[in-house]
């Protein structure tokens, strides 16, 4: 259970990761397709899912989290052959609903030192900083005819649409060696930095 400062809720069922010196929130989990993705802006303010299974956490305690002081990102990847790896940002903040949760801060990356399937070091992530979160029912891309998260089925803070995407049916993080949309599997983690 956890109460970030000045949430004005109850505290909030999450769950904890013990991965890579632990202490990490888990706040996306993408495992077999079984939670529906495709939902409107309450929906992600609000959060969906299982803490234990496929879920997001929610705009809105993602946002009191990472501003109530620094927190790095990580994002775990497990490829349809099964290979593992991580992209790892030494910061990552978001804003409040008034600025449409726009993606503040991703920080410095980090490649892991093997790379067993993202072997290329692309950062697919930075590129979205600055840009508001969009929903099907809240359009804040850069896309001036269509709304990305209605092209995708998805919701995320797209550009002109996406370098990446780990919330569409079909998940996309670019420059992959296997392909880019050769994924199964995506956990988004933040902790205290």
């Amino acid at each position: 259970m956890i109460k970030p400062l000045d949430w004005p809720g109850a505290p909030i069922k999450v769950y904890c990761n013990m991965t890579d010196g632990g202490g990490w929130t888990v706040f996306q989990r993408r495992l077999d397709h079984s939670v529906n993705f495709y939902r409107n802006w309450t929906s992600y303010k609000e959060g969906f899912g299982s803490p234990d299974h496929e879920h997001w956490l929610g705009n809105e305690i993602i946002f009191y989290l990472t501003n109530q002081r620094e927190y790095q990102l990580r994002i775990d990847f497990v490829a349809e052959d099964g290979y593992a790896s991580y992209a790892k940002y030494d910061h990552f903040r978001i804003a409040s609903e008034s600025d449409y949760y726009k993606l503040i801060s991703v920080g410095r990356y980090t490649k892991p030192s093997a790379f067993t399937f993202h072997d290329t070091g692309r950062d697919n992530l930075l590129p979205h900083k600055g840009q508001a979160f969009s929903t099907y029912d809240s359009d804040h891309d850069n896309k001036d005819n269509g709304n990305c998260a209605v092209i995708h089925h998805s919701a995320w803070w797209f550009t002109n649409c996406l370098y990446c995407d780990l919330n569409s049916p079909i998940i996309h993080w670019g420059h992959l060696p296997a392909g880019q949309y050769n994924i199964a599997y995506t956990e988004m983690k933040l902790r205290p930095a």
